[in-house]
């Protein structure tokens, strides 16, 4: 998927999700229902009684990463990837038992043929032969509510977060198992790689009070990065701004429109994050003393967005960023501008991307700077966004051939399942040159996005052919971890009621509008006083009961 200059919340969670992950029966709260017959899985479920059915947590220790993981950085391996036959195995008996299933889940891609050479490899290597029903990633959600609308589910449904909207919650409350008998508690050690999934990632994975989905954890500091051009940086002598004064000067420093440079490209992303912005919803709530406070209601909000419109007012966005025309990582990557934002996997895919035709390409993540200079309050990110789910009506049988496709999917890097997985077979899908499995012809056909989607190990930065970017990523990662804390119900699936659920859905064309100069800062806080009248303040007495019966009271 190609990152668009501005983005939508939606196709940003997409894209950086999507990337990222291939890079590597409980009471419900009193808030949960609703006079006049709400929907009884309103809500959220309890940390206390998430515990009753979380699985049991035992660390994979198959591969040790070369950079452990600190302050809820990914672990990193810079070593030389290993040929096949000398790796570790994670699953060193098949664990399917030569059923067939079929699964639903989206590609960004060209499908290969269901009885192409790396289907037939792992397939065999599982046990189960899989029967993928690929659809296109970029309009998933309206082939996914058409399915889950009629009697023709398949054994298993992927499902990522920015999909769950209008009826797909309640599809998942109804149509799909309660996988907690299988892997609640010590069960899970029957599936070694998916015990070793993190904890944080089973917990969103509770839907409706039961453990439902089968996750693709994330990493903890997987946020938006301010990237820059390091190498005309160092050429330039440009130093890195600590401040948001710094940066402003610095760019108009930079920006030379006669040559077609400017100094960035929208910013808004990075601005939410240097001026404390909370999270999108659920997480967007804050207590300022005793009062609960939306994240557009704060002064950083609009902060954030009135130094975004100054940056558009000075000159130093490139023009095309104004407009949403073309692609804002294509300009970074050819000089028309030195800073801009995206999601992690860039971090690899531009230098990668870059490493032929310009060797000296080097691209670095910003140290994210406080509003004042000082250090940023930043929030982790999700621990999980991409679920796959087994049918209702799936037989004991059934569920345990999914059960082993996923324990397969998630094993972690380093291992032969994991190569095979991301890789296909050595020799047919890809060899091994210097370390670095490269892709075949026939590998880059066949070795699609589609077994991973079942589930992941935990996220990991593994890049055997551009160590450096493991090193400078982990490192950003570590550093800006220090600054992390968790919002209000983190990691927890809530449930709004319907009615309040598109609420906030005007906020984001608005926020454009406004950085953009097209509005003012005043129609935001116009919008806000409508928003609260529309339905907001009843929503904040919603989620106070919620948050508060969590165990989130204001100090």
């Amino acid at each position: 998927m190609s990152q668009t200059t501005s983005p939508s919340r939606r196709t940003f969670l997409a894209s950086t999700a999507v990337a990222a992950a291939a890079v590597g029966g409980v009471p419900l709260l009193s808030a949960c229902s609703s006079e006049g017959g709400g929907n009884r899985n309103e809500g959220t479920t309890t940390k206390k009684d998430a515990a009753k059915i979380l699985p049991t947590y035992v660390a994979s220790k198959v591969v040790e990463p070369d950079i452990p993981g600190e302050n809820g950085s990914r672990p990193g391996f810079t070593g030389k990837a290993e040929p096949y036959d000398a790796l570790p195995a994670s699953v060193p008996e098949k664990m399917g038992r030569g059923g067939e299933i079929a699964i639903m889940s989206p590609l960004w891609g060209t499908p290969p043929k269901k009885d192409c050479a790396y289907y037939r490899a792992v397939d065999e290597a599982i046990g189960v032969k899989v029967d993928w029903q690929t659809q296109d990633g970029n309009t998933y959600g309206e082939k996914l509510g058409a399915v889950l609308a009629s009697s023709g589910i398949p054994d298993m449904v992927v499902i990522p977060s920015w999909e769950m909207q209008g009826k797909i919650p309640s599809a998942i409350d109804s149509r799909f198992a309660d996988l907690g008998p299988y892997l609640s508690g010590d069960e899970v050690k029957k599936y070694p790689n998916l015990a070793a999934i993190p904890t944080a990632a089973w917990q969103m994975s509770i839907f409706g009070g039961k453990l439902k989905g089968l996750p693709i954890p994330a990493g903890a500091v997987d946020i938006i990065i301010p990237y820059y051009r390091q190498d005309v940086f160092e050429d330039k002598g440009w130093e890195v701004p600590t401040s948001p004064q710094e940066f402003t000067d610095l760019a108009k420093e930079i920006t030379a429109p006669k040559s077609k440079v400017w100094a960035c490209e929208d910013m808004k992303w990075t601005a939410f994050n240097v001026f404390g912005v909370l999270p999108e919803k659920p997480y967007c709530w804050q207590w300022q003393g005793e009062k609960l406070v939306h994240r557009i209601e704060t002064d950083n909000y609009l902060e954030a967005l009135e130094w975004t419109r100054k940056l558009y007012a000075a000159g130093v966005v490139h023009p095309d960023a104004r407009t949403g025309q073309g692609d804002a990582g294509t300009r970074f990557t050819a000089g028309q501008s030195m800073i801009t934002n995206d999601g992690n996997a860039k971090w690899y895919g531009w230098t990668f991307e870059q490493s032929e035709q310009n060797p000296g390409f080097r691209v670095q993540g910003m140290d994210i700077f406080g509003h004042d200079g000082g250090d940023p309050q930043l929030y982790f990110a999700n621990p999980a966004g991409i679920w796959a789910f087994i049918n209702r009506k799936a037989s004991e049988e059934t569920v345990q051939e999914c059960l082993a496709i996923a324990n397969f999917a998630a094993a972690p890097y380093g291992t032969k399942e994991n190569r095979l997985v991301r890789y296909g077979v050595e020799g047919t899908h890809h060899t091994l040159k210097d370390g670095v499995p490269t892709k075949t012809g026939q590998g880059v056909t066949e070795v699609q996005d589609t077994y991973f989607f079942t589930a992941s190990a935990e996220a990991v930065a593994a890049f055997p052919d551009h160590p450096q970017v493991v090193r400078d990523w982990c490192g950003w990662q570590q550093r800006m971890g220090a600054f992390m804390k968790k919002p209000l119900l983190y990691g927890m699936q809530v449930r709004e009621p319907n009615r309040w659920a598109n609420l906030s859905d005007q906020f984001e064309d608005l926020e454009n509008d406004v950085v953009r100069g097209r509005k003012k800062v005043s129609d935001v806080q116009k919008a806000v006083e409508d928003w609260r009248r529309a339905g907001g303040d009843d929503l904040r007495d919603w989620y106070r009961k919620l948050i508060e019966d969590a165990g989130e009271s204001a100090a």
